[in-house]
This record gives structure tokens, sequence and C-alpha cells, in this order.
């Protein structure tokens, strides 16, 4: 048995930078790692999929490179090796950082195998038997694959299975209409592939408001991009070729036939092989890691942080559960995951940023509202460089002069919305904005025009 002062289970966003903290602070610290080191944003989710979003839209520029009065020699072509290649590139530097670094740690001893709870302080990892009387768990999350007809007799895809292929879909249909579903559909696309979305809800991306999910619509549909909307009875079959796709829609063929399918429809923890029951740790029903507002969970001496905890399927919010975890035990700052702020991107081309409610949501508050909005056509920038889909979007609390969310669709608009998330994380009113002075020409010199033109709602 070894000894340490802290074990951490995982090495994905939260797990090697509190590893750092700790050990920098003096603490033994054991870090295990059972497969990648980085987790899902560096090895399956944002670093390879944005590296395929930046070689799509390399394919698609080229396309429209007459637009812009630039000639081009024949046809626009892709080479989905080197595309394969080129992201596996990212990967693979990415992950060997983060191990490189986590190996060189003072005071960290790094362990690589599936770890299992022996008790509330025990962890076996192969042969090794750590204990430690604080342990953090940073585990993350899979692909869900959902129980629907036929799904056993198929071959599909998850976002895993995505990273690995080098050659084109020749018709990739994508069951799942959110954000990871609708980032492939466009690159695919763009690459080459038809491209059919099947989609249970009524409209793509159902969390947000009904302009923002049509916009994001007309967008993949001006590419070719197929929806089927309303598909309450999805089931799978083979078929010559590849995999028959039923489906139950208002309107449209009966079902799909594609050659690949992709399973886009969300995420589960990775708590269902730790032996959680061992230390008495709780679970919801969903499989995630219960946890109170600084991320402890019922057992004491052990937190969850990450995609484990259901507080949060972003790489950034892990990013906070480590600083909240930090702040909490080394620099005496109460921090709580009640003090975050909802914001995240949608990573096609125009992308989305989001912060805070919808207009929905802020409706269904009963507050006094003041609304704005300004479509991209009305944005200087946007139209010079000739990409002037989508709008922003800012709703106010008109009493306290407030930002209670925003959604900027548009070129950088997942660049231009972190105005506003600074603006709510101050609690300033509006108008701090409105009177500010941006930088010409921008998307966000528009964030002050737009306020200062807001409406009652």
């Amino acid at each position: 048995m070894q000894s340490f002062d802290a074990i951490i289970v995982g090495a994905g966003q939260a797990g090697p930078a509190l590893a750092g903290r700790l050990s920098d602070a003096g603490w033994r610290v054991a870090l295990v790692e059972r497969k990648d080191f980085g987790g899902t944003c560096v090895n399956t989710g944002c670093m390879p999929t944005k590296t395929l979003v930046a070689s799509a839209y390399a394919a698609h520029l080229a396309r429209r490179a007459a637009d812009y009065g630039v000639t081009l020699q024949g046809e626009v072509g892709v080479d989905m090796r080197r595309v394969h290649e080129r992201q596996q590139t990212v990967v693979h530097n990415a992950r060997g950082n983060v191990e490189k670094w986590l190996r060189g740690m003072k005071g960290c001893t790094v362990f690589q195998g599936h770890a299992r709870f022996e008790d509330a302080t025990t962890i076996r990892v192969g042969d090794d038997v750590l204990t430690a009387p604080k342990i953090f768990l940073n585990v993350g999350g899979r692909a869900n694959v959902p129980d629907m007809p036929g799904v056993e007799d198929i071959a599909y895809l998850t976002n895993v299975g995505m990273m690995q292929l080098e050659t084109l879909p020749e018709h990739l249909v994508i069951v799942g209409g959110s954000y990871i579903g609708l980032e492939f559909a466009q690159m695919f696309r763009r690459f080459g592939s038809q491209v059919t979305i099947v989609e249970m809800g009524p409209r793509l991306i159902g969390r947000e408001d009904p302009e923002v999910s049509d916009a994001i619509r007309e967008i993949l549909e001006a590419e070719g991009v197929a929806v089927r909307l309303n598909s309450e009875c999805i089931s799978f079959a083979p078929a010559d070729g590849g995999v028959c796709v039923h489906v139950t829609c208002e309107d449209g063929a009966p079902q799909v036939t594609g050659t690949h399918v992709l399973l886009a429809v969300g995420r589960k923890p990775n708590t269902d092989d730790l032996n959680l029951a061992a230390a008495g740790v709780e679970i919801d029903k969903r499989g995630y890691v219960t946890v109170d507002d600084q991320l402890r969970t019922n057992v004491p001496g052990i937190w969850a942080l990450g995609d484990c905890n259901g507080k949060g399927a972003f790489t950034h919010t892990a990013y906070n559960d480590f600083e909240i975890v930090a702040a909490n035990l080394l620099d005496n700052d109460s921090r709580k995951v009640s003090d975050r702020i909802t914001c995240y991107g949608l990573f096609i081309d125009p992308p989305l940023g989001r912060v805070g409610m919808t207009e929905t949501e802020a409706k269904a508050t009963g507050r006094k509202l003041l609304i704005g909005q300004r479509p991209m056509t009305r944005v200087g920038r946007a139209v010079e460089k000739g990409e002037t889909q989508g709008f922003m979007k800012v709703v106010v609390d008109a009493e306290t002069k407030e930002i209670l969310g925003a959604a900027i669709l548009g070129l950088n608009g997942d660049e231009a919305i972190h105005g506003m998330i600074d603006l709510m994380y101050a609690k300033a009113p509006y108008t701090v904005i409105q009177r500010a002075v941006h930088i010409h020409p921008t998307v966000s010199e528009l964030i002050p025009t737009m306020l200062g033109e807001l409406k009652p709602l």
C-alpha cells in the first residue's frame, strides 16, 4: 500500500491542473489515468473537432474564392487522409504535453490503469493499492448509445470513431440535432459527404430560442445538409452498402439509407466501473456523482470534478471546477458552482456564442425585460468578409439594467460574446458597454449600438 496526501483519478481538464496546485503546495499526489492523457477535450472532443472544423472551413472558403475575386484552377478537393493526419498531430502533441507535464511534476506520481475504490480512502490500480485522505474524481464521460431498436445490429460511430475516419463517408446520417451532431454535419458536408440529420424534436438544438434554432437550420440547409425533424420512432437495420435509419416524420420518406451512422444523442458519465459503492459515494439516476456547491460528494474527503458531476459538460466548466476546489482547499477563498454563469459555444460556421438566459427563460422569470437585436447584415466587419449570416441578440432586466442573457450567431460570435460575459460577472449595468468605445471595424463594436436600441419586450 502506498500513501499519499491526495489521489486524483483522471487526467482530463481538471485533474492535471489540480495536481499542479496541490504538488506546488507540498502535497504528495498520485494521479491515475487509465487511457489517454488530456481527457475528452484533447483526444476526441474540442481539439480534434475544431481542427477538423478548420480544415472544413478552408475547403468551404476555397470553393467561394471567386466571391472574393480569387481564381483557382480546377476543382477544390479534400484529402481526408491528410485531414486526419493533421488532426491526429494536434491531438498527439497536446496529449504528449499533458503527460510530460505530469510525469515531470515534482511531488506527483503517475499511475496508468483502471482505478477502483476499495473503501473511502483506498483505490486499487492493478497491483498497486493507493491510499489518501482526499480523493478527487475527474473521470469524464463518454458518448451515450441509446437503446434504439436495431442499434446492436449495425456498425455505428460516436465522436470517438469519427476521429479515426481516413476516408470520406458517401452519406453520413447523424442521429441527434444538437451541438456535437451539428458540428460534424457541417464539417463533413464541406468535406464532400452527403449529410442527413435525424432529430426527434420539432427543431434543432431545442434549448435555444426558436429563432436561433431556425437560423442554424437555414445555415446548414443552405450548404446542402438535409434535416429531418419530428423523428419520433428511430430504428436501424443493415442495408446494402450501409445502414437504413427508419424515421417517423411529418413529411419526407419514412427512412434514410446512409453509408455511415453517427450517434450524437448526448453523453453519460464514466462512473459505472469505479466501484463507488465501496466508498459509499452517491450518484443520481443518470449516473452522475452527487456533489454540493463546492463539489464535495456525500463522503467526506471525496470530490468530483468535470463531466462526471453533472454540473457542466464543457472543458471550461471542468477547469472552473478545479479552480473552485483549489480556492477552497488552498486559498481560503469560498468559491462555489452557483457563482458560475452558463456560457458555451456552438462551433459551426458561423459560430454561436451564448451566455445566460434565453429569451424564453427570461420571460419565465416574470421580470420586465428589454431586448435588442441586430442582423449580421448590419455589421460592417461581416459585410467586408462576405459572411453575413446570423444575428446578435441581448435580453436585459429593465429595472436593474443588468444583462440576463445574450446570443451572437455570426462571424466571431464565439469571441465577441465575452464582453457580455465579463459584464455579467461584474454585475454592472448594460450602459457600461453601451458607452464604451470599441475598435472599428469589429463585430464587438456593434454591441454598444445594439444596446443603445433596446426596446421593451
